[in-house]
C-alpha cells in the first residue's frame, strides 16, 4: 500500500508543476483571446463593418485562437501534438472540400459586406433577379422582387457576376416610346408630351426631361420621352406617363397609330 501512495506522490510531484503551468496557459490564454476579439471587433465597428460580418469574424477569430490555445494546454501536460495536428489538418482539409461551395458564398458574403456594391432598401438587379435587397446574411442575400416574391441568391455568384444598383445614384431616367401618325405636327407634339411630363411633380426637374424625336417608323414618327425620378417613384411616373400621354395627345387630336389588316380578295 505504501508503494503505491509513493508511486502516486512521485506523479503528482512530476505533472503538478505542468498542470500548474498548463491551467495558467488556459486563464491567461482565455482572458487574452477575449481582448483581442473585442479589439478587433471594435476596429470592425470603426470601420463601418457590416454587424453580421463583425459577428461572424469576431466568432471565427475566437474559435480559431482557442483550438490553438487548446493545443498550447495538452502539449505542456505532455501530450504529443504532432498527431493531433494532423488529425485537425486532415479534418480542416476534408471539411473544406465538403464546404467549397459554402466558402464560396462566405467569401462573397464578406467580399459584398466590405466593398458595399449594395446595402439593404436598394433596388438592383443581378442574377436575373430585380427587386428591392431585404437583408444580407453571410452566405445569401434576400431580395424582394416587384411581385413580393422572395428571391435567396447565393453570395458566390452574386459577388462574381454583373451587379446594376438604380439606387445609388439616387435618380433614374425612364425611357418610354410613343408614336404618333406622320400628319402629326412634331413641334406641337413635343410641347404636348413635354406638357405631360413637366405637369408632374414627381418628374424632376434637375436633370430636366427630354423629348424628340427617336424615329421614322413604317407607320409612325417616335418619340423618346425621358423623364427623370427618385428611385420610389420610378413606376408611379412610368405609368402614370403612359395614361396621361394616351389622354393629352386624343385631347389635341393626334392619331396614335395601330396595326391595321387589309384584306384582299381575289375575283373568281
Amino acid at each position: 500500500m505504501e508503494q503505491y501512495i509513493e508511486k502516486t506522490k512521485e506523479l503528482l510531484m512530476d505533472y503538478a508543476p505542468k498542470a500548474i503551468t498548463a491551467l495558467a496557459i488556459l486563464i491567461i490564454g482565455l482572458f487574452l483571446i477575449k481582448l483581442v476579439v473585442t479589439g478587433v471587433k471594435k476596429v470592425m465597428k470603426k470601420q463601418n463593418v457590416d454587424i453580421t460580418l463583425q459577428k461572424f469574424l469576431g466568432d471565427l477569430l475566437g474559435w480559431a485562437l482557442k483550438a490553438l490555445l487548446f493545443v498550447t494546454v495538452i502539449s505542456k501536460l505532455g501530450v504529443a501534438t504532432t498527431s493531433f495536428a494532423a488529425i485537425l489538418g486532415a479534418a480542416g482539409l476534408a471539411i473544406g472540400l465538403a464546404l467549397q461551395g459554402s466558402l464560396s458564398n462566405f467569401a462573397g458574403g464578406t467580399l459584398i459586406m466590405i466593398f458595399k456594391p449594395f446595402k439593404t432598401g436598394d433596388l438592383i438587379e443581378a442574377q436575373g433577379v430585380t427587386g428591392v435587397v431585404k437583408e444580407i446574411q453571410i452566405f445569401t442575400t434576400h431580395v424582394n422582387t416587384p411581385d413580393n416574391k422572395l428571391a435567396i441568391i447565393p453570395n458566390g455568384a452574386l459577388s462574381n457576376g454583373n451587379i446594376i444598383n438604380y439606387t445609388k445614384e439616387g435618380k433614374l431616367r425612364i425611357d418610354l416610346t410613343f408614336g404618333v401618325s406622320y400628319d402629326a405636327d412634331i413641334k406641337q407634339t413635343k410641347e404636348i408630351l413635354m406638357g405631360v411630363l413637366t405637369s408632374n411633380d414627381k418628374v424632376l426637374s434637375n436633370p430636366a426631361p427630354t423629348v424628340n424625336v427617336s424615329e421614322l417608323a413604317d407607320s409612325s414618327v417616335n418619340f423618346a420621352v425621358r423623364p427623370w425620378v427618385d428611385v420610389a417613384h420610378y413606376w408611379d411616373i412610368y405609368f402614370e406617363t403612359t395614361e396621361n400621354v394616351k389622354i393629352a395627345l386624343d385631347k389635341a387630336g393626334i392619331e396614335i397609330p395601330y396595326p391595321h389588316a387589309v384584306e384582299i380578295q381575289k375575283k373568281a
